[in-house]
């Protein structure tokens, strides 16, 4: 659940939603966002449910090979590793560098020198209003598409 302390604002339509930021080093996790709503796809490194024989690089976003092997979201769009999270008003996509002011506002590290990576690639994913899906692999029956 999103700390209710953790508040940014749209640099598109000024409009306020709650984030939780992941730290997928401690999670053993890996994430993508869906191309159309923005929503975070968490893969977890222990899940039983990986293909097997893929190689799933931890602690960052997915490389492309693993994009055809993910449920597609609810909304009909696909995780993707260029994908970025989603306004949840007007459905704009959040700017890494635009998040950083509130991101780090509301950080206590950074009061101690943290920075945000400042982009959707590296070690941290944010999840935007408790919008987020667990290890969504495809059944193995299923086509990678």
């Amino acid at each position: 659940m999103d700390n209710p302390d953790d508040t940014a604002c749209c640099a598109s339509c000024s409009e306020k939603f709650t984030y939780f930021l992941v730290h997928n080093g401690f999670n053993d996790s890996a994430y993508a966002y869906c191309d159309t709503c923005g929503m975070t796809a968490l893969l977890s490194g222990w899940s039983k449910k990986i293909p097997d024989g893929l190689n799933l690089k931890l602690h960052e976003v997915i490389s492309e090979s693993v994009e055809p092997f993910l449920q597609k979201c609810t909304c009909g769009g696909k995780f993707k590793r260029g994908a970025a999270p989603r306004c949840p008003r007007c459905n704009s996509r959040l700017s890494a560098t635009e998040v950083t002011k509130y991101i780090e506002a509301n950080a206590p590290g950074a009061k101690k020198g943290w920075r945000w990576q400042q982009n959707w690639l590296g070690i941290y994913c944010m999840t935007i209003e408790g919008r987020v899906v667990n290890d969504n692999w495809k059944e193995a029956n299923e086509p990678a598409s």
